[in-house]
């Protein structure tokens, strides 16, 4: 190997490796822990797998450098911006309208024409996804990120409508299949469409504005932390997926916290009788073993507006976890109280809807608006007797009152009467104190808790959960 080239090849190296640092430090900054092994082993997947295809690398480098579900999501999607490189599609026909792009759409979809798929992505994108002066077709070219250019999956797929093509494409899809497996298999490619036409706007915007600027700020959130009162409906479907992983976490946790726990008090008779054969010197004290009674726990969720997400999942983890509990109960409100526990089986996936059913099949309601101070009236006339000595009640809702009367001596009768209480707010604690939440005023009466995003949700009640 001549000097230039071994000089050019140590170039590309240092460029790699510098390429796959920055990398690991975006994931670490997406929440994806990965450390100095797990990069030695990613370089080490780099020199074994090679280059040249990506989607065998980006497997490879997953299996290095993720350890939790709900994160590959995020890995590919920065993957793509530090290996992958956008290119410049074959312009579409002057002549060639919308409908045009559509029909050939829906060929390639019911063939199931990856390449094709993939070269439509970008064709749709350059004729329809750009904004600010960007997308006549000409190359890209460096702009500022103040100037508003860019390229949008959203404005594409807006003008494409792909899905009311959905029809087209199970009929091209033909074959002996049943119509509803040929309806799941074109909503799979739909999909795949669609990230394809995310993945090119991704890339192409960070030609126009840097790959660092985009990999903070274009790339979607993990599952895990995705806002409770901002989650779209695929967001809560994926986390609904989380629910028994994540209670076999916390159920681990607190098995192994108390094991840590069973040894309590010193047992003064028997450590003086021990005494005896050191001389009276109490060398080595004999403690008492504590008694582990499995406490009760008391949910009271919020079922009204935004924060259904939230209290849908956190009851599903609550019933995942009630192995860990003698008895777990369930209320649910709106501007009413009443018992959910008969709606969650344990055991049972959970099921998207669940807090619509709750709210047709029981008094949860009977105006529909929020009223946090009626509610707690109504646990405290019928159920009060739900909390006890043993009890952990939480609270889950972000104590917007609609400007009613919060009823503090109602929450003040319930933390009395319970051994732990808590409330879990799904709003960030900046906004504690804004419009109509009362959340600052119960949170002089009881402890209160952030808990945007699943993450924050595991931490909290990983730690709340009682020994």
């Amino acid at each position: 190997m001549t000097s230039l080239a071994r000089r050019s090849s140590e170039q590309r190296a240092d460029t790699m490796t510098d390429r796959l640092v920055e990398f690991v430090g975006l994931l670490r900054d997406h929440g994806i822990s990965a450390g100095p092994s797990e990069t030695i082993d990613a370089a080490q997947a780099m020199l074994a797998l090679g280059l040249v295809d990506r989607n065998r690398l980006r497997s490879g480098m997953a299996a290095c450098l993720l350890r939790r579900n709900g994160q590959r999501a995020v890995f590919d999607q920065l993957f793509d911006l530090y290996f992958l490189t956008a290119e410049q599609p074959t312009m579409p026909s002057a002549s060639e309208s919308i409908d045009d792009l559509r029909d050939r759409l829906v060929d390639a979809l019911a063939q199931d024409d990856r390449a094709a798929v993939t070269e439509l992505a970008r064709q749709a994108l350059t004729a329809l996804g750009g904004y600010g002066g960007v997308g006549t077709g000409e190359p890209s070219r460096p702009v500022t990120t103040a100037s508003g250019a860019g390229w949008s999956s959203y404005l594409t797929m807006k003008s494409l409508r792909p899905e009311e093509l959905i029809e087209r494409i199970v009929a091209g899809i033909g074959g002996d299949l049943d119509t509803t497996v040929r309806t799941i298999e074109a909503d799979r490619r739909l999909r795949e469409f669609r990230t394809a036409v995310q993945t090119e706007a991704r890339l192409r915007s960070a030609q126009l504005r840097g790959t660092e600027y985009i990999a903070r700020r274009g790339v979607e959130s993990s599952t895990d932390q995705v806002d409770f009162l901002g989650a779209r409906e695929q967001d809560l479907a994926e986390m609904r997926r989380l629910v028994n992983p994540l209670a076999r976490k916390l159920a681990t946790r607190l098995a192994a916290r108390r094991r840590k726990a069973v040894r309590g008090q010193i047992d003064m008779r028997r450590t003086l009788r021990r005494s005896m054969a050191t001389g009276g010197v109490p060398i080595d004290p004999v403690l008492r073993a504590r008694k582990h009674g499995r406490p009760d726990l008391v949910v009271l969720a919020d079922l009204s507006g935004s924060v259904t997400g939230f209290a849908e999942f956190t009851l599903q983890l609550v019933q995942a976890l009630q192995d860990q509990f003698s008895k777990v109960r369930s209320f649910g409100f709106i501007d009413t109280c009443d018992e959910i526990t008969s709606h969650f089986t344990p055991g049972e996936p959970p099921t998207p809807g669940m807090a619509a059913r709750i709210i047709r099949d029981t008094n949860v309601a009977r105006f529909g608006s929020s009223n946090y101070g009626e509610a707690l009236q109504g646990f405290v006339d019928n159920y009060l007797d739900a909390l006890g000595p043993r009890t952990s009640l939480l609270i889950l809702g972000d104590a917007r009152t609609n400007r009613t009367d919060p009823n503090l001596t109602a929450l003040q009768a319930m933390s009395d009467r319970a051994k732990h209480a808590y409330w879990l707010n799904p709003e960030p604690a900046r906004s504690w104190s804004t419009g109509d939440s009362a959340a600052q005023v119960y949170a002089e009466r009881i402890t209160m808790h952030e808990c945007r995003n699943v993450k924050q949700l595991a931490e909290v009640v990983g730690r709340l959960l009682p020994a």
